[in-house]
């Protein structure tokens, strides 16, 4: 095979040329140009974000033959031959498939004689996570006294396997993922060197799906290359990625803000037959809430007209509300008999809940039981609200009907079985409330009664009756839910629509 795939083509030689991790290739950079060199290096982080080169660069700073610097000349017999896989004096261990106390003992006996060709035996143990509690065992010694033409350098996915005995012996270095602009600038280069043609929006989604690795953004690279040789355009990609047509998604909000269910779900099966990885199909959903979300709150007019368009059709509180059921449906699609009804279930949850629309159907049309009080009212009903009592005051207040108020003086009544309410500390703060109300000292009297009365607190409930009648006579006739009902052949629990009181 005379193809080199890129990865491996454009893997680093240097630490000039490694791509982010800028925090370690600075400490490295000094710790070799002053000399000031560990036994032991750690280096952890994901998949693909250059452990293994960085441990092979360093290899070559500390066996050039000019001198040990940051800077190899990459010339040399030996810079040349760790870059050929050829050193004898770089001992590559795979952990994974090495995991045996006498693979390592075998290790540990080779590295105690002498360098062949370079100025260090370099024993770099790749996934050393994977060793078992046997082979630390005998490393641990190893690591502790090492000679001093040794130098460990462990790479890891999973530092956190590692027993705390090894890690103290390390210098520990964690490499984090590659930011997607420095990924894209990197893709951008190669391609440039490679003479291929490539949208820069299609390199930044590369960028994205690699999430944080490079390796695997080159991998990416490759398979681009190969879906489409002439120019690797971002529709073409977002194809080859499987990620879903923007449109279809517009549809979906443009049908759930005009309540058509019936397009609703055409363009659902429509979606679920060309994308069948769901959970993508989300996530490119929660990332266009999330950006219609953005133009609510700071409008760009550089935004698609569509997305401008979304941002007016759907209020804030619509928008958070689709966001966190996505979020929710998506966390719960293992949970769903088949990805696809997971996504319709998600999909009917933001047809049939729209918080301004909900309040636009049920609460609108219910009037407001606050009115302006005269100042001499006898309706306890209509003078309670504007006395601003609460707690246990109000309670109190709630169940008396107003008997008289002549001379400065307000008769109430309480019926005998809400006499526990009864107690001086309330009736005080009642009374103090109608002094501040009328602006004159006020004297109350509450007397208990076997009458029957007609207190604030029947009145309320009485209302909260009429608006859960309304509610839910209004619901019923909503269309989308009338739709919903006749698609399912579900039925409707009255008991759980909940009306929305005003407060007295």
């Amino acid at each position: 095979m005379g193809y080199q795939v890129l990865a491996r083509k454009w893997r680093p030689h240097s630490l000039q040329e490694m791509v982010g991790q800028e925090h370690i290739l600075r400490m490295l950079t000094n710790a070799l140009d002053k000399g000031r060199l560990h036994h032991a290096y750690l280096f952890a982080g994901t998949r693909g974000v250059g452990k293994t080169t960085l441990a092979r660069i360093l290899a070559k700073c500390l066996n050039c033959e000019v001198k040990i610097s940051a800077t190899p000349c990459g010339t040399c017999h030996a810079c040349t031959s760790i870059d050929q896989g050829k050193f004898p004096d770089l001992l590559e261990v795979d952990a994974a498939s090495r995991t045996k106390v006498e693979d390592t003992r075998d290790l540990l006996e080779t590295i105690q004689y002498a360098p062949a060709q370079g100025r260090f035996k370099i024993c770099l143990i790749d996934e050393v996570h994977m060793l078992s509690g046997h082979s630390f065992n005998a490393l641990l010694k190893t690591l502790e006294e090492p000679p001093a033409h040794v130098v460990f350098l462990l790479a890891t996915t999973d530092p956190h396997k590692l027993p705390i005995t090894v890690l103290s012996r390390c210098l520990q270095f964690n490499l984090n993922h590659v930011p997607v602009e420095k990924i894209t600038a990197r893709l951008a280069y190669i391609c440039e060197a490679e003479n291929i043609s490539a949208e820069v929006s299609a390199l930044e989604q590369l960028a994205t799906a690699a999430r944080g690795s490079l390796r695997d953004a080159l991998s990416l690279l490759d398979q681009a290359i190969a879906w489409c040789p002439s120019n690797i355009s971002l529709a073409e990609t977002r194809a080859m990625l499987g990620f879903v047509n923007t449109d279809f998604l517009f549809q979906l909000l443009d049908h759930i803000a005009t309540k058509d269910g019936r397009a609703l779900f055409n363009t659902i099966h429509q979606l679920i037959e060309q994308t069948p990885d769901v959970d993508r199909l989300i996530a490119d959903l929660l990332s266009l809430l999330h950006r219609i979300s953005i133009q609510q709150i700071i409008p760009d007019e550089k935004n698609s007209d569509t997305i401008r368009r979304l941002a007016t059709q759907f209020s804030a509180t619509d928008i958070q509300l689709f966001y966190q059921i996505a979020l929710i449906g998506r966390r719960d699609l293992a949970f769903a008999p088949n990805p696809a009804l997971g996504f319709e279930m998600l999909m009917l949850r933001m047809f049939a809940f729209q918080p301004g629309q909900e309040k636009q159907e049920i609460t609108t049309p219910i009037p407001s039981i606050k009115t302006e009080i005269p100042a001499a009212d006898t309706n306890w009903n209509n003078l309670l609200p504007a006395l601003k009592l609460s707690g246990m005051s109000l309670a109190l207040a709630s169940h008396c009907t107003m008997q008289s108020n002549t001379n400065n003086k307000i008769e109430l009544f309480l019926a005998e079985k809400h006499a526990a309410l009864l107690n001086p500390k309330l009736k005080e703060r009642i009374q103090e409330a109608l002094s501040t109300h009328f602006k004159q000292p006020i004297k109350l009297n509450i007397t208990l009664t076997s009458n029957l009365l007609n207190t604030p607190a029947d009145e309320k409930q009485h209302i909260h009756h009429q608006r859960q009648q309304q509610a839910t006579s209004v619901i019923h006739q909503d269309q989308g839910i009338q739709k919903i009902m006749s698609t399912f052949n579900a039925t409707l629990d009255d008991h759980s629509i909940e009306a929305i009181d005003s407060e007295l």
